[in-house]
């Protein structure tokens, strides 16, 4: 009766693209074939039993042709023990799946649900739970500073996973403000990232694309009669097909005001009808906003930024000047809707460090592939982080500043084959010749034996691991 229940109540509100009993029916179907499934799979090690089998009579014939029948006989026997291995395997796998309840519970629902919508509905593991209590240090290895801003996205995760969260409602609407270059959009990706295991799985959205009124319908889909009216909108489709989605809806501020009008829907009832009348839900949604309104008042504020990095009083002055831009732009019932407008702090020089660091892995990444190894001195670093601050821009001139100051040089020295035959490269700041100033940096190619002996090693460690994968997806097949 639980099952039964927990089928009708999970289908109604999880799949929407179908009408009750019809699709309550077909959980209970799936489940019961699941459990099915799972009691008449064969014990993966009698292929391999099979095969030892064959082997040992092939042995055998070729030991008959050649007239050495001792040898045959001792192949007969091996043969013979491997049969009645098997036939042990088989009666014992036999009496156990007589002995397994096939009952369908709760549980078993939740699992067929999940895998038919994508959302994840199963009870949350001891692992899951230590997971998501320690979100926000996963989230801060790609998003430097921004405690705010990563506390309120987890704590949104943390309330839908627990199941205490409206049913009516996204999991969390929320507006990113603040300085441009400090991370509102990387946040996005990098919440995709732990949710999914793909930043690639973030719905991305410029609403600069939207400007127009006629555009509008895009997201929704075409009317009927018009071009385009078969694809369906580029949002809602999206979410129909994937309804536990993160959504990046980047620079709001520029999108029509028809824009805003649908929006109000998905934020307060967690649904919206596409252009064939079909309900798209979005009630499993994480929706973003990022707006650059108050930018241009953060950037000719001249007490905000690295001069005091950490004077709460010159974020809540930030704060309070971007509140009041928000508040222009937007109207009341749009943020009355958000469950938080979060406004994200500046930079300071040490997150700035931090952020080269993440910059210089992904060199070092792509440099793995020709099987070289970057290093860096601290005083290079130091030049790479002076050479990339601004104060208005955030992060991005750190990463012009990477590509100008190591990828282009090294790019030219790996052109001109300077590192033939080399595998590390040290980084050094070359000072000027009284050692007051750095003039630019210095590319020394070594050939390393232990980074050689390592990255052997890797490889050889890599191919064990396909071959294992290999070997147990054939078994998981048979």
């Amino acid at each position: 009766d639980e099952a039964l229940k927990a089928a009708v109540e999970m289908s109604e509100r999880y799949i929407t693209a179908r009408c009750l009993p019809d699709k309550a029916i077909d959980v209970i179907d799936e489940s019961g074939a699941r459990i099915r499934l799972k009691t008449m799979t064969r014990p993966p090690n009698l292929k391999e039993i099979d095969e030892q089998v064959d082997q040992l009579n092939d042995e055998k014939e070729e030991a008959v042709a050649n007239q050495d029948f001792e040898k045959a006989a001792s192949l007969r026997d091996k043969a013979d023990k491997l049969r009645k291995k098997k036939e042990t395997i088989t009666q014992e796998w036999r009496e156990k799946s007589k002995e397994t309840l096939g009952t369908v519970d709760e549980e078993v629902i939740a699992e067929v649900v999940s895998k038919m919508t994508g959302i994840p509905l199963t009870r949350v593991s001891t692992e899951d739970g230590e997971r998501l209590m320690q979100m926000e240090d996963e989230l801060h290895e790609r998003v430097i500073s921004q405690d705010a801003a990563v506390t309120a996205i987890s704590k949104a995760v943390r309330r839908s996973r627990s199941g205490l969260k409206d049913p009516r409602r996204p999991t969390g609407c929320f507006i990113f403000a603040g300085p441009t270059g400090v991370g509102k959009t990387l946040l996005a990706k990098a919440l995709a990232e732990y949710m999914f295991g793909d930043s690639d799985a973030l719905i991305h959205i410029d609403m600069s694309e939207y400007m127009e009124k006629h555009n509008v319908s895009r997201l929704i889909g075409a009317p009927p009669g018009y071009v385009g009216f078969e694809e369906g909108g580029q949002l809602t489709e999206k979410i129909r097909r994937r309804p536990y989605a993160v959504v990046l809806l980047d620079e709001i501020e520029k999108a029509h005001p028809d824009v805003f009008n649908m929006l109000l829907q998905v934020m307060e009832e967690g649904r919206l009808t596409d252009s064939f009348g079909r309900n798209v839900d979005f009630r499993n949604v994480i929706l973003i906003l990022t707006t650059n309104a108050g930018a241009e008042a953060i950037k000719n504020e001249s007490s905000f930024g690295f001069q005091a990095p950490d004077n709460d009083a010159s974020y809540e002055a930030m704060k309070k000047r971007v509140m009041e831009q928000i508040e222009r732009v937007f109207r009341p019932e749009f943020l009355n809707r958000l469950d938080d407008t979060i406004i994200f702090r500046h930079l300071d020089v040490s997150d700035l460090k931090e952020i080269v660091d993440l910059e210089l892995a992904k060199v070092r990444e792509r440099l793995s592939d020709l099987e070289m190894v970057l290093e860096l001195t601290d005083d290079a670093r130091e030049f790479i982080v002076n050479a990339g601050s601004n104060t208005n821009y955030g992060a991005r001139p750190l990463r012009r500043a990477i590509e100008s100051l190591i990828e282009d040089p090294l790019s030219e020295e790996l052109l001109k084959g300077e590192f033939t035959g080399k595998n590390k490269i040290l980084v050094d700041a070359k000072w000027d010749s009284d050692h007051e100033r750095i003039e630019r940096l210095d590319f020394k190619g070594e050939f390393c034996k232990k980074i050689a002996k390592d990255q052997e090693e890797v490889v050889a460690t890599v191919a064990t691991a396909v071959s294992e994968d290999s070997t147990e997806k054939e078994l998981g097949e048979e």
